[in-house]
């Protein structure tokens, strides 16, 4: 009988957290500026009653969902872990709904490493590994870890690379 898998203990970088607060920010500035113009929109409209008693409702549940995600962000910083073996690649994610993915090297089909602007601030990149019949990420983590996960990566499961 085989022995139990140990669980993944490679965390990302601290700097996930800022670049997910940053993007949080962000998100709920444009939601509260779309919901500030659909007040004003009723202000000058005269739209039905019952149109500001929707609008009130969805600005609490915005109110609720800013706080949220701020401990949010902190949850999945703390419960974010990956590990990489010549057999298999293993992700652990979440806190509330805990997902642990056991990817063999032999499904992996490609892995690329991503940098959008914020990532790009902090020197960070997102690793994408694609398999036949998913996708999965490693969310933030420093240049060099990123590229050295990404190139054993690619040894362990034998991807080639691809002329074009």
């Amino acid at each position: 009988m085989q022995a139990l898998m140990e669980a993944p203990k490679q965390q990302l970088s601290k700097d996930s957290m800022k670049v997910w607060i940053i993007s949080e920010t962000i998100g709920n500035l444009i939601g509260f500026v779309i919901l500030g113009a659909l007040f004003v929109a009723d202000h000058y409209l005269s739209w039905y009653d019952w149109v500001v008693w929707i609008l009130i409702a969805l600005t609490v549940l915005s109110v609720v969902s800013t706080i949220w995600s701020f401990f949010r962000v902190s949850l999945l910083y703390k419960n974010w872990r990956y590990d990489v073996n010549e057999e298999y690649l293993q992700l652990k994610s979440g806190a509330l709904h805990e997902q642990h993915h056991i990817i063999p090297m032999t499904k992996i089909q490609s892995v690329s490493t991503h940098q959008g602007p914020l990532l790009k601030k902090y020197n960070l990149y997102s690793l994408k590994v694609n398999t036949v019949g998913s996708d999965h990420e490693i969310p933030a983590l420093p240049k060099q870890k990123a590229f050295e996960l990404r190139d054993r990566v690619a040894v362990y499961a034998k991807v080639e690379e691809v002329e074009r």
